[in-house]
């Protein structure tokens, strides 16, 4: 595979989608009224729940990360949901018509496999999250399983079907989180024979009442896009609105634009950059949110610019990084650079502006944010708007 000289070490595991896409006539950034919603981690409950009790007004739904899932499908509460500041939370958001929809996020791909293949187990994993849903009064549920194996495919749309039927019994929500996936012509040169994936957007069509696209951690994944942006400049993108607008266009061609809500970042990434003589090799340091990002800019003296991406980025010399460095940096075209050098690239409200424009332009259903947590950029509310 040519990857434009761009290698990147410990990247997140990225999945695959399409260009084709007919706009509704209707389909106007004048008439589409989006909803808004945003996850809310538990690690940070304090701040993210401080700042969404704020602006109520702004949400349809929240999703609390509550909860985890151990290998034989038994729900974990990570989030202890029924303790404050969740207690208070939940009513006063439900209070202001805002639906609570909590998240489970399920990682173990092996143990998915073996639950949802199992046909009672399956109905247990099942009759837990409808119990949970029903006895905190929840309005839903949102499934964030992640790492699924292709041969899951068949028993996870099972799952999906009978889930929602349970589910749509008691009048509460599926929602389904789902990774994006990037055009086959994009991604590969040679397109590799028997791809197969472990979605199927038409059961995700057929069964989910809304599908939340995560549409960030691109890195390196469109080889196009490296090949058009990333020759004399840096590009290790979190979402690029272009890529984004790919990922979404190939997943309305099965999945509904009423249902299809595309997923915001309000992080990004630290990379250590070593030039080679062939391109780069990208090695992902941390992950850092807006503050962060800001507050090192501002102690290396350097100056964030709006990148290729429409994201913000700006590089720096580490000393850790080589024995010898100059004092500072004067551009951040890598092409200069003969040592490492690092690169800080991340999701500003100007960059979830864009998507928002996105869609109301596609007509979708949507925006959700990942995440509000205290650290994203303080403007990002200005941009959640319908106006």
């Amino acid at each position: 595979m040519k990857n434009s000289g761009r290698r990147i070490k410990s990247i997140f595991p990225i999945a695959i989608t399409s260009l084709f896409f007919v706009i509704p006539f209707f389909a106007t950034a004048a008439t589409v009224k989006l909803e808004y919603s945003a996850w809310l981690p538990y690690w940070a409950k304090a701040s993210s729940t401080a700042e969404t009790s704020l602006r109520f007004n702004k949400f349809t739904e929240v999703s609390p990360f509550a909860y985890s899932v151990k290998s034989d499908g038994t729900l974990v509460d990570t989030a202890r949901i029924t303790e404050e500041p969740w207690k208070s939370f939940i009513p006063a958001a439900q209070k202001t018509k805002t639906k609570v929809i909590p998240s489970i996020l399920w990682t173990d791909g092996e143990a998915m496999h073996t639950v949802l293949r199992t046909y009672t187990l399956r109905i247990k994993h099942e009759k837990a999250i409808i119990d949970t849903v029903v006895a905190n009064n929840f309005d839903g549920i949102d499934l964030d399983y992640e790492g699924k194996k292709a041969e899951t495919k068949k028993y996870f749309s099972y799952f999906l079907q009978e889930l929602s039927v349970g589910l749509h019994k008691k009048n509460k929500i599926l929602v389904c989180t789902i990774e994006p996936r990037t055009p086959l012509d994009s991604r590969f040169d040679n397109i590799p024979a028997g791809i197969d994936y472990a979605n199927d957007y038409y059961a995700l069509n057929a069964y989910c009442d809304r599908v939340r696209i995560m549409a960030y951690d691109q890195g390196a994944i469109d080889l196009r896009l490296n090949d058009e942006k990333g020759k004399t400049s840096s590009y290790m993108p979190v979402a690029d609105i272009s890529w984004v607008t790919k990922v979404i266009n190939l997943a309305s061609r099965v999945i509904s634009l009423k249902k299809i809500v595309i997923g915001v970042p309000t992080y990004g990434y630290e990379y250590k950059v070593t030039p080679d003589g062939k391109g780069f090799i990208y090695e992902r340091q941390r992950a850092i949110n807006h503050t962060t990002a800001v507050t090192l800019a501002l102690r290396e003296g350097m100056t964030p610019l709006r990148n290729s991406a429409g994201e913000l980025s700006f590089t720096y010399y580490n000393p850790a990084d080589a024995t010898s460095t100059p004092s500072s940096v004067s551009t951040t075209t890598p092409s200069t650079f003969t040592k490492p050098f690092r690169l800080v690239w991340w999701s500003d409200a100007s960059a979830i502006g864009d998507k928002v424009a996105l869609a109301k332009k596609l007509g979708v259903r949507g925006i959700t944010v990942f995440k509000i947590d205290g650290g994203h950029d303080p403007a990002i509310w200005d941009k959640l708007t319908n106006k």
